[in-house]
C-alpha cells in the first residue's frame, strides 16, 4: 500500500505551505488529511506493508502525526520529479520485496466516505488486477460538471467478482472547461480519482513500453542509484507517462464518496455547515451572512453581513477572495511578490 503525500496544495495557500502541505491540514474531519488516510489505508494492509511517499523535510512532521507508523514504512524521494517516476521507483522497490505484489496507490489528501465501500471497492480492484491483468483507476460518478478534474471515458465491460461495475477505459480526458464537463457528465463519463491498483511487475513494464526514459533510468536503481535515478527521469505525471498511452487500463467504479479537497470550495463539501451554509474553522465566526468559508488560525476571524467569501487567517497574512475565485488561487500566487507570498 502506497500513499502519495508529497506537494503542497497552493491552494489552500496561504495555510498551505511547502513546509506544511494541505495533507496535514484538517480540511476533511478535525486530523490531518495524511491521518484519515493511513486509517483507511490501515482497513486493507497492516503497518508494515505501508510505504508513504514523500520528501525529506515532511518525515519529521508526518512522525508526529503519526508516531505507530514505523520509520521502515517512508520512502523519501530525493528530488520531487511526479507521481511518474514515484510509483516507478516504489514499485521496482515493493516488487524486489515481493515479486507477485499487487501494489495500492492512495494520495494523501482524499476525502472519502463510507470506509466500509471503499474497502469493498479496492478489493474488487485488485480482484480485476490480478485476474485481468490490468492497470486500474478507480472511476467515481460525478455529481456536478467539475473543472478539476480529470475524466475516464468507459470502454468495454469487465467481468468481476464485485459488486460494482469494471470496464476497459476507452480514454481518459484531462481538465475540461466548463461546457466540455457539462457534456462529459451528460455522456457517462466519470472522475479520475488517482487510486490506482496494479500488479508491481505489470505497471513497471507499462513503464518501459511507453515512457523508455523513466525505464531507462531504472538501470540506476539496480546499482543502487536512487538519487541518479531521480535526476535523469523527466518530470511527468503517471497518467502522462503511462496511463494515457497504455491499451492495458481498466477502471472500477467507486462505490463511496470522493473528494480529492482541491481548493477552499470543497469544505463546503467535506465539513458541515451552519443553517445558512456557513463553514468554520477554528477561530472563526460569521454573523449575518451566508455561503461562507472562514478559517481563522493564530486569531479569531469575524464575518459580518457578507455572503459567498472566503476568509482565512494564519500568520502573517490575511487572505479575502469570493468563493468562485477559490480555485485560481495559484493563478493569485503567480502575481504576489515573494515576501507576501511567503510570508
Amino acid at each position: 500500500m502506497t500513499i502519495l503525500a508529497g506537494g503542497v496544495g497552493s491552494r489552500f495557500w496561504p495555510v498551505s505551505t511547502p513546509d506544511r502541505p494541505k495533507q496535514l491540514l484538517p480540511l476533511g474531519s478535525d486530523r490531518p488529511l495524511i491521518v484519515d488516510t493511513v486509517e483507511r489505508a490501515r482497513a486493507l494492509t497492516p503497518d508494515e506493508r505501508l510505504r508513504l511517499l514523500t520528501g525529506s523535510h515532511l518525515v519529521d512532521p508526518f512522525e508526529r502525526s503519526l508516531p505507530e507508523v514505523p520509520e521502515s514504512s517512508y520512502f523519501v524521494e530525493p528530488r520531487a520529479r511526479g507521481t511518474g517516476p514515484v510509483l516507478a521507483w516504489s514499485a521496482w522497490r515493493i516488487r524486489r520485496e515481493d515479486p507477485d505484489a499487487v501494489l495500492v496507490s492512495l494520495h494523501a489528501d482524499h476525502v472519502i466516505q463510507p470506509l466500509e465501500r471503499f474497502v469493498t471497492t479496492v478489493r474488487q480492484a485488485v480482484d480485476v488486477a490480478r485476474r485481468h491483468d490490468l492497470l486500474v483507476t478507480l472511476a467515481a460518478r460525478p455529481d456536478r460538471p467539475e473543472i478539476g478534474y480529470g475524466y475516464i471515458q468507459p470502454g468495454e465491460a469487465l467481468e468481476t467478482a464485485g459488486a460494482e461495475r469494471a470496464f476497459r477505459v476507452s480514454a481518459f480526458h484531462e481538465k475540461p472547461d466548463a461546457e466540455t464537463a457539462r457534456r462529459y457528465v451528460d455522456g457517462g463519463y466519470l472522475w479520475n480519482t488517482g487510486i490506482f491498483v496494479w500488479k508491481a511487475a505489470r505497471f513497471l513494464e507499462e513503464v518501459r513500453i511507453h515512457e523508455p526514459r523513466i525505464g531507462a533510468a531504472m538501470d540506476r536503481l539496480e546499482h543502487g542509484d536512487v538519487a541518479g535515478f531521480f535526476e535523469q527521469v523527466p518530470g511527468t505525471s503517471v497518467d502522462e507517462a503511462v496511463l494515457e498511452r497504455s491499451r492495458r487500463v481498466a477502471a472500477v467504479e467507486a462505490g463511496f464518496r470522493w473528494d480529492d479537497v482541491g481548493s477552499w470550495e470543497a469544505l463546503a463539501r467535506t465539513r458541515e455547515a451552519d443553517g445558512r451554509g456557513n463553514v468554520t474553522l477554528g477561530e472563526a465566526r460569521v454573523v449575518d451572512g451566508s455561503n461562507n468559508i472562514v478559517f481563522g488560525e493564530d486569531g479569531p476571524v469575524v464575518l459580518f453581513g457578507v455572503d459567498d467569501l472566503v476568509a482565512v487567517r494564519t500568520g502573517a497574512v490575511t487572505l479575502v477572495t469570493r468563493r468562485a475565485l477559490a480555485p485560481r488561487l495559484k493563478e493569485l500566487l503567480d502575481r504576489l511578490p515573494d515576501e507576501v507570498r511567503d510570508a
